[in-house]
């Protein structure tokens, strides 16, 4: 099953997915919150090309483990857009995915700049990688 996963923030929305055998998440684009929100031809465009089966959105939990006022607005919008796409929605825990993907970035020698339009399709990578090695390990099981 090909399963996208979203990281929706108030202006951008990084987009990855994953391949059919639920193995090796990759990013694909980021795009203007609007865009995805309204369901717009980009966003579109992104659905029929990649043929998702599931939306994965990342879930803004506090280091605490809890949902705050932005985890309430992800939800929200993330419901939206599932009904929109007429997809099954789930949500993973993004804690920390951006982090990550900025030390990534900085690793591979991109400065603050340069990293401003792929840190959030790298992060919804991360996450849709930790969540699919998540459900590999409790098959194992």
């Amino acid at each position: 099953m090909r399963i996208m996963a979203l990281d929706i923030g108030e202006k951008r929305v990084g987009v990855a997915i994953c391949d059919p055998g639920e193995r090796v998440a990759s990013p694909v684009c980021v795009l203007p919150a609007a865009e995805v929100e309204a369901a717009a031809a980009p966003f579109r465009r992104l659905l029929d090309d990649w043929q998702p089966e599931l939306l994965l959105c990342g879930l803004p939990i506090t280091l605490a483990g809890e949902e705050g006022p932005q985890a309430q607005r992800v939800r929200a919008v993330a419901q939206a857009v599932a009904e929109a796409a007429d997809l099954p929605l789930e949500f993973a825990d993004e804690r920390l995915s951006s982090v990550q993907a900025k030390r990534s970035l900085r690793e591979k020698g991109y400065d603050q700049k340069a990293m401003k339009g792929k840190v959030d399709m790298i992060a919804a990578s991360l996450f849709l990688q930790a969540w699919l090695d998540g459900r590999c390990e409790s098959e194992k099981r």
